[in-house]
């Protein structure tokens, strides 16, 4: 493949057995890839992951996934390193972006790759700061079970609360997938209605808490206490949006440091929504 181009480029939709070579070259990068995250992020959109082939061989990803009519997630950007540089990512990212249409698509960018987002027309919402370390063994999670298939529409109303778009076909795996664990929080003064939620996963280097989502900072802290109960003595992940001081301060609190930072970022308006009880993203390839 010394002198291959984009000329040479075949991209095509992926399926979930290219699953493995595009998340193995996201754990290349250090972004540290859930062990079960394939199955959630293909139920979202199966028709939204592309992968790039010179004479067959795997050298390009994408994954463009759409939630509902106006609003689309990019992530899993991938090139190869011995191949960069040649335009291949960019010609795979042109056939992939037509699957969004209209909609607004949002991105959670390397620092190497936001001037290119940028001259794509992606502006900058705000920066995403991964925290990491040993998850403590010292909290207390008062107020927080475990969720269980009752708390199904409970959790999806409440993550679409905290969200662009509304994601229940995603949510449905994310909850139930292989290791991941889901935690609630309801008090006996909100007639115990959901003030939180999170959840917690394996992935390639120790476990990724995400989303992480609360009403308030007590509520978060009661939340993250039962996640980091399930790893004690482990490294963990939270990836915070910087703008919610809040979560800044609990990641800090309990010993986690920034380790990696994106940039969320958007083509267009999305809708409103409660980014003050986003403690915890729910993943960076997906948003």
């Amino acid at each position: 493949m010394t002198s291959a181009g984009p000329h040479d480029l075949a991209v095509t939709r992926a399926g979930l057995d290219d699953w493995p070579v595009i998340s193995g070259w996201a754990a290349d990068e250090g972004w540290n890839p859930g062990l079960s995250d394939g199955p959630a992020f293909f139920a979202q959109d199966p028709e939204g992951f592309f992968i790039g082939r010179i004479a067959g061989e795997p050298v390009s990803a994408i994954s463009l996934v759409n939630y509902g009519a106006h609003y689309a997630f990019l992530g899993c950007y991938l090139v190869r390193p011995d191949l960069r540089g040649r335009g291949l990512g960019s010609a795979t990212w042109r056939t992939a972006l037509a699957h969004a249409g209209g909609r607004t698509i949002g991105l959670d960018g390397v620092v190497a790759q936001q001037d290119n987002y940028r001259r794509s027309g992606f502006e900058l919402a705000h920066r995403t700061v991964r925290f990491a370390g040993t998850a403590p063994d010292t909290l207390i999670a008062d107020g927080v079970r475990a969720a269980d298939k009752a708390d199904f529409d409970a959790v999806v109303a409440y993550d679409s609360a905290c969200c662009p778009a509304e994601r229940p076909r995603f949510l449905e795996h994310w909850l139930t997938a292989p290791g991941h664990r889901v935690f609630v929080r309801a008090g006996r003064d909100t007639g115990d209605r959901l003030t939180g939620y999170g959840v917690i996963r394996p992935a390639r280097d120790g476990l990724r808490m995400g989303p992480l989502f609360a009403d308030t900072a007590q509520d978060a802290d009661a939340l993250f206490a039962a996640l980091a109960g399930v790893a004690v003595g482990r490294t963990v992940s939270l990836d915070v949006p910087e703008p919610n001081g809040a979560a800044v301060a609990l990641a800090e609190r309990h010993g986690l440091a920034p380790s990696f930072e994106t940039a969320r970022m958007y083509t267009g308006p999305v809708r409103s929504y409660a980014e003050g009880r986003v403690y915890g993203v729910t993943t960076l390839e997906l948003g």
